[in-house]
């Protein structure tokens, strides 16, 4: 019997056994499942943008009587283009990335060097745009190799209008031009008095000086002024008092006109030493130069045109009060740079440099192109307020690119004889004070 127990204890053991071997094991642990690649999952680095470089091809008066000025104005640019290029370059619409560099060559102040060099710049350099030299004659000479070779030009430091009238299409001018220096000086005589109506108009008979001047007349007429003298007088003049006398027998309310420094010093300091009765006096060139409040007494009050002053007040406060746009850097931040960069106060020979690389820059973003007509379409539309004032340009084929937004900046010595200080009285959007009037 107990055999028998043993062998059924036996048997069951081992059914118990291959009962088990027979259950199904459980699933081995696997790996938690792995989303699928995507754009923003993928481990690869995205591919940086490709870069491209855009060539500015200019001469620059790096020996002959232009020097200085032209020193100036590459300064400028070459600020701007490092500013550019540091802050990572203009994005194109294909996604790269433009950052320029320049070619330039010494043109010695020499038109016909001028047109062999930008030639040159346009063939076997392959400028994509081109700059200007300082001083209408030489922006002259190159803007027809920049026409010739479908090459867009910014023109900085070249005021005369003539260049603008020839059929260009692709000339663009910075600087307020020479037909309109004086012509700000009406708008402000007008916004300051309206009552006034009598106008002596003086200048020096040179080319420059009667142009403006010429320019003035018409204008004022066009105005309601009446011109009760219009009169020039001889470069080297240095006794006005015979023709002091006629502007006295005219009995003007305002003097406009002048010419170059040491004329325009000469006049305003006898001007004052015969006590003229007038409430208004603006004069080319002197009255902006610091050396011109040596005159003390005599230079309190009166007036002077200039592409661009440090001090004026140009900034996205000011365009937003106006109702424009602003682009770029505010006037004080151009100055504190160029500063830092240069250890000088910026001339508007540099200011003028800065400019012309910013407008091309705003171009390029806004075409999203290096194509020469997509940029000059740009351009065409320019309407802006920028740290060297209004710029927009005329789009008609008779005067294709003539500056017809830039004000010159009138400034005013003010304060009293021995501490005499420039402010900006107009126009308004850069004005840092009120102006002065009637005169002392």
């Amino acid at each position: 019997m107990k055999r028998i127990s043993t062998l059924i204890l036996a048997l069951v053991l081992i059914g118990s056994l291959l009962l088990a071997s027979c259950a199904p094991q459980p699933a081995a642990p696997q790996e938690p499942a792995q989303p699928a690649a995507t754009e923003e999952t993928t481990s690869e680095e995205p591919m940086p943008a490709a870069e491209v470089k855009a060539v500015i091809g200019f001469t620059a008066s790096q020996t002959g009587s232009l020097n200085v000025e032209s020193t100036r104005q590459v300064n400028g640019l070459n600020l701007w283009m490092k500013q550019v290029n540091d802050a990572g370059g203009v994005k194109l619409s294909d996604g790269s990335v433009v950052k320029f560099e320049s070619k330039f060559y010494d043109d010695e102040s020499n038109k016909d060097r001028v047109q062999e060099l930008y030639t040159r710049l346009a063939t076997e350099d392959n400028a994509n745009f081109l700059i200007s030299p300082y001083s209408s004659g030489l922006a002259d000479a190159a803007a027809v190799i920049a026409e010739q070779y479908g090459k867009v030009m910014i023109t900085t430091g070249a005021a005369s209008d003539s260049t603008y009238m020839k059929g260009y299409t692709l000339v663009f001018q910075a600087y307020t031009p020479a037909s309109k220096y004086l012509t700000g000086a009406a708008d402000l005589l007008a916004a300051t008095d309206p009552s006034v109506k009598k106008i002596a108009i003086v200048h020096e008979n040179d080319k420059f000086s009667t142009d403006v001047s010429t320019a003035l007349n018409e204008y004022a007429l066009a105005q309601g002024y009446e011109i009760v003298l219009f009169e020039g007088y001889d470069s080297g003049t240095t006794d006005f008092a015979p023709f002091i006398n006629k502007i006295a027998e005219a009995a003007p309310e305002a003097i406009m006109g002048g010419g170059h420094f040491q004329d325009g010093s000469t006049f305003a300091k006898q001007l004052s030493e015969k006590n003229i009765d007038v409430k208004f006096v603006a004069l080319l060139v002197a009255p902006p130069e610091p050396s011109f409040a040596e005159l003390g007494a005599a230079a309190l009050g009166i007036i002077g045109p200039s592409q661009w002053e440090p001090l004026a007040n140009f900034n996205a406060d000011a365009a937003k009060a106006v109702g424009m746009d602003f682009y770029g850097p505010s006037s004080q931040e151009f100055t504190d740079a160029y500063k830092a960069a240069y250890t000088e106060d910026p001339s508007y020979h540099a200011a003028g440099g800065y400019i012309a690389g910013l407008l091309l820059q705003k171009a390029i973003e806004q075409a999203g192109s290096l194509d020469p007509q997509a940029v000059k379409t740009a351009l065409d539309s320019v309407d802006l307020l920028t740290f060297f004032g209004h710029i927009k340009f005329d789009t008609t084929a008779e005067a294709h690119g003539l500056q017809v937004g830039h004000s010159m900046v009138y400034i005013q010595w003010q304060g009293d004889a021995t501490n005499l200080a420039k402010q900006v009285v107009w126009p308004q959007e850069g004005a840092t004070a009120e102006t002065v009037y009637p005169l002392p």
